[in-house]
């Protein structure tokens, strides 16, 4: 790599992690962002490493959602059934409805828990690494996601099994 990395190849690795969360703004814009940043900078080999690790983990953390999400689905499914017996017996006597009559009431809220703590958690290791590999690219160090998954092959994961070799 190269020895020297100048500031603008600095702002530009740690905008291109800043600019993932436009996802908030705007739909999949934490992947396009990223990737046009990307691609106008890449020959300089910090920013493309930067670039390459941003992309992948922004692909990690959506196939991690949709991991969950297909987890979920046959237990929402099951749990349907009962959700149309509730809304029946809303429709029929709504000012008599007691808790006592609704079915799996235990498990819908188990479901909706357990769903909602693995995608907080998703959401916290998303903010975590983000804002970490931002500041390394500031200081111009290298930054490796956790539990990113490289779809795009990178330079840091080059070097450590170089490393484990020597």
């Amino acid at each position: 790599m190269e020895t020297t990395i100048s500031e603008n190849q600095k702002n530009v690795g740690a905008l291109i992690h800043l600019s993932t969360f436009l996802k908030y703004f705007f739909p999949f814009a934490n992947f396009f962002a990223p990737l046009l940043l990307w691609t106008f900078n890449k020959e300089k080999e910090f920013v493309d490493s930067h670039g390459k690790q941003a992309i992948n983990f922004q692909l990690s953390i959506l196939m991690y959602t949709v991991i969950i999400g297909l987890i979920c689905l046959p237990f929402f499914i099951i749990f349907a059934t009962d959700f149309i017996s509730l809304i029946d017996v809303i429709d029929h006597r709504a000012h008599e409805i007691r808790f006592s009559e609704i079915k799996n009431l235990g498990g819908y809220a188990l479901l909706f828990c357990l769903v909602a703590l693995l995608l907080f958690g998703l959401f916290v290791l998303e903010l975590y690494a983000v804002v970490s590999a931002t500041v390394k690219a500031a200081k111009g160090e290298l930054y490796k996601y956790p539990l990113s998954i490289p779809f795009i092959k990178t330079t840091i994961e080059n070097q450590s099994k170089d490393e484990h070799t020597s």
